[in-house]
């Protein structure tokens, strides 16, 4: 038995599955193999690392056992490389799912061309730099290849409700929040800013600084000004495991204001807790609406999914309706040619990825 995609379906290759329970790429392949998208099969899991040098060091075993099961249950053909997938049936649509280091996007999204997918869902931000984005967003265009971002935000209730309610009052600001759950203390945090070394703005916040390219009008070329909250904000250097120092932000707010007008502002906190959210205040700065992710009803699946996969990392479970949104549109869109409405585009990616490299040294700036 192996798998096969049906009538309107996309032949879905995952491209990096990480260790079980806490790859970003396994979250994707479990959604995919619970028909959580209609849109999707997953035929392919591309995997080096742990079929490679990886399979006798941690997370080994539980990547085999995954392996194991995934092809005896669903077919699933597992791969050490992309060149090793076989040409693609006639009629077709192959759609790659690039969910690895991001360092290895821009030889990943090559080799998946090579491949023949027509569609590929790139994993944020993309790649290391704006330069590197751009060239691959020249290959995707030049071989006729669509490319979309996995930036679930966009798509998020939260996102949307605040937005919607800050439209309907007159001289209203809205902030965006993002919280993560590391300790406060030196080694959990140097730990984190060597594993995320491209830093804060380009990594944890991203999602925020797309949210501002997609729906605010932030440009690099459209930015009026950019104030950094002293109070709130702070940047270390901290040594990581390696004994290397890495310099980042902990937390950072700040709002922009753009040359057409618009003001908006990012929270962004690494020790803040497992709750993000946006909240609306009104002309006088008195908070008047927020929205919470996970808000009550996610709650509830958030419970259910704690009990399903038992240890994996937690935010999978908050954004689980999100992640599910955003493949299920990208992979209608390759079998079936209907638009992924309020899906990031590699254009929108760039863009955060320019606004991110402009923003890091002015706010550093600000705050050293």
């Amino acid at each position: 038995m192996s798998a096969k995609p049906g009538k309107d379906q996309s032949e879905v290759i995952l491209v990096g599955c990480g260790c079980p329970l806490r790859g970003m790429g396994w979250y994707h392949a479990v959604q995919m193999i619970g028909n959580e998208c209609p849109s999707a099969k997953l035929c392919y899991i591309v995997e080096p690392w742990f079929m490679g040098a990886g399979a006798s060091g941690p997370g080994g075993a539980e990547f085999a056992e995954f392996q194991k099961d995934s092809e005896a249950k669903h077919g699933i053909a597992f791969l050490k490389s992309l060149s090793d997938l076989p040409d693609i049936p006639e009629g077709t649509k192959r759609m790659a799912l690039i969910s690895g280091r991001t360092m290895d996007n821009p030889r990943l999204l090559k080799e998946s061309i090579a491949a023949g997918c027509s569609t590929i869902y790139l994993e944020k931000p993309g790649a290391p730099t704006v330069g590197e984005l751009e060239v691959m967003k020249g290959e995707a265009a030049a071989a006729g290849v669509t490319v979309l971002m996995g930036y679930n935000k966009n798509v998020c209730k939260y996102v949307s409700n605040v937005r919607n309610y800050a439209k309907n009052l007159e001289g209203s600001h809205v902030t965006f929040v993002s919280n993560n759950t590391y300790e406060s203390t030196p080694e959990s945090l140097g730990e984190c800013f060597e594993r995320n070394a491209e830093g804060m703005l380009k990594n944890m916040a991203i999602h925020e600084l797309a949210l501002l390219v997609s729906f605010y009008d932030v440009s690099v070329d459209n930015i009026e000004k950019v104030e950094a909250d002293k109070e709130f904000s702070s940047c270390q250097t901290l040594a990581g495991p390696s004994g290397k120092e890495w310099t980042d932000f902990d937390k950072i707010k700040f709002t922009i204001t753009t040359k057409t007008g618009k003001a908006v502002s990012v929270q962004a906190d690494r020790c803040g807790g497992d709750t993000s959210y946006a909240f609306v205040s009104d002309s006088s700065g008195k908070e008047v609406f927020r929205h919470c992710m996970p808000d009550e009803e996610d709650k509830a699946n958030v419970d259910v999914l704690a009990k399903k996969y038992p240890g994996a990392m937690p935010y999978f479970f908050s954004q689980d309706p999100d992640y599910i949104t955003v493949k299920e549109r990208v992979a209608k869109q390759c079998a079936t040619g209907v638009e992924a409405t309020g899906i990031a585009t590699i254009d929108i990616a760039c863009e955060t990825l320019r606004v991110a490299e402009y923003l890091t040294p002015l706010l550093r700036e600000q705050l050293l």
